[in-house]
């Protein structure tokens, strides 16, 4: 390749990493903030793509994108309550009630969606990093969304959460050791409940992401199980918001192969290029997931997740 190429590759792999790693971002962190509480969401594909659905049917009903990640936002933490609340009946399993929601929360958007594949709703503002460039392509693989900053603040804020406030340090408890939290006289159905809910209204900001910048409009295969790979995400993160971001920069990098190949004039193996966020996903479980072993960081209460 030419210098003007390897430019353009570069920033297409830079730009996508962040455009593409948007929303994984987001759901990781949800992810994150639900498995600190001791509970695992595998739903938070239906979450997200519901949340998708419903940002983008706001943004075209009331004209403002804005309108619809706050949509997205409620969309999110409505769906991961039920999931809070059903898991905490007696003899519920947690990873089949996630599966129940994945499919609810999917099959609600497809169901509810079918107007919105053909209409344009607004989108997002986006943040040009590329201005230093005369190069149209770098300047176009530059434009960023305008919550990639906003999940950055976030993974920063939930990291002090966890480490510096009495509600931090509750979730946690719940997480690690539901004896000792329930011996100090605290609900742990409830802080699970909290955080699960809470979880999902930060999943719901990545459906807003889909839908509301990149791709920017509503289909029925637009989550591609990013909200799946989110789970593998938080492994791979050992539970870090700050290593959420960096994780989903990783995982947006990688989704953004193909696209910075094109944008530097190379077509071949573009199709190729797209299954490598889904090999990544499967080597990290297969190197960080071992039989009877314990993860490093893992909430101790995850192992006896009903």
């Amino acid at each position: 390749m030419t210098a003007d190429q390897w430019i353009a590759f570069l920033a297409g792999i830079g730009g996508g990493a962040l455009r593409v790693g948007a929303p994984f971002l987001f759901v990781s962190l949800g992810e994150c903030l639900t498995e600190k509480s001791g509970r695992i969401n595998l739903g938070l594909e239906g979450v997200l793509v519901f949340s998708a659905m419903a940002a983008f049917g706001a943004s075209y009903l009331s004209g403002s994108a804005w309108v619809g990640v706050l949509v997205a936002a409620a969309t999110g933490a409505a769906l991961a309550a039920l999931h809070g609340v059903l898991c905490s009946l007696p003899r519920v399993n947690d990873i089949a009630t996630g599966i129940a929601l994945m499919l609810l929360g999917m099959g609600l958007a497809f169901y509810l969606g079918k107007p919105l594949i053909q209409p344009q709703a607004p989108q997002l503002p986006s943040i040009a990093l590329g201005n230093w460039s005369d190069s149209a392509a770098v300047r176009s693989a530059l434009q960023i969304n305008a919550l990639v900053p906003i999940g950055v603040a976030l993974a920063v804020a939930m990291w002090w959460f966890f480490a510096n406030t009495r509600a931090g340090l509750l979730v946690r408890m719940a997480g690690d050791s539901a004896n000792a939290t329930r011996a100090l006289g605290y609900s742990v159905s409830g802080i699970r409940i909290a955080a699960t809910a809470a979880g999902g209204m930060v999943a719901g900001l990545g459906g807003a992401c889909l839908t509301l910048f990149y791709p920017g409009s509503w289909n029925e295969g637009i989550s591609s199980g990013q909200g799946l790979i989110a789970v593998a995400l938080v492994i791979f993160a050992r539970w870090s918001p700050l290593r959420c971001v960096g994780a989903a920069l990783l995982f947006g990098g990688a989704g953004a192969v193909g696209p910075a190949l094109q944008s530097a004039g190379i077509g071949w193996g573009y199709h190729l290029f797209n299954v490598v966020p889904y090999v990544l996903t499967l080597l990290i479980l297969v190197i960080t997931c071992k039989p009877g072993v314990v993860i490093a960081g893992s909430p101790g209460e995850l192992s006896s997740t009903r």
